[in-house]
């Protein structure tokens, strides 16, 4: 494995060809971004004129690369501090929720969270973000449901999170700049 300041770079081969996966620096949620196939140096030239096969193709092993990629020390102290801005930004959603209740500025810190933590690859992003809210997880599921009724975040069929709305922006941004004028 390579690893430098753009993302982690892995490389195995598979009989006359050399397959490199790149992935960007930062938490690994899935396979890699980019995947190039090249003859590896001093192979056959009869291997190589056949071209790439699907049998070079189903050889591949990206569990085994991705498990690799995640033990690099980089990926974990970056993991480490993404998940402790993640952890703060759901305990201010939380403090948001004691404080004014199922407010604008709630669901849309609420949205941002969940966002978050969705495109992280969080298995449950749902219990994690009730968690640190200090509620239960249906509630959590019920002001996800009336931050996507109310327009802060869109609907991915099937699957956690979404992308978030103008509104969502114009919301944090808002409560931001009534916090700075606040200190």
């Amino acid at each position: 494995m390579e690893a430098n300041e753009s993302g982690f770079k892995v490389t195995q081969e598979q009989g006359a060809w050399v397959i490199r996966m790149w992935w960007p620096t930062g938490p690994i949620t899935g396979g890699p971004q980019r995947i190039t196939v090249e003859a590896a140096d001093g192979s056959a030239t009869r291997d190589v004129a056949r071209g790439i096969s699907t049998t070079v193709l189903r050889r591949l092993d990206l569990a085994a690369a991705m498990k690799l990629a995640e033990k690099a020390p980089e990926l974990q102290q970056g993991m480490e501090e993404v998940t402790a801005k993640v952890e703060e930004a759901g305990s201010a959603a939380g403090l948001l929720l004691t404080n004014e209740g199922v407010s604008e500025p709630y669901l849309a810190m609420l949205a941002s969270t969940y966002k978050t933590m969705a495109d992280l690859g969080a298995q449950a992003p749902v219990p994690w973000l009730a968690r640190l809210i200090g509620r239960r997880p249906e509630t959590v599921k019920d002001h996800l449901k009336r931050a996507r009724r109310e327009g802060y975040l869109t609907t991915v069929a099937g699957k956690a999170g979404g992308e978030l709305t103008e509104k969502t922006t114009q919301a944090l941004a808002a409560f931001v700049n009534s916090e700075d004028s606040r200190n």
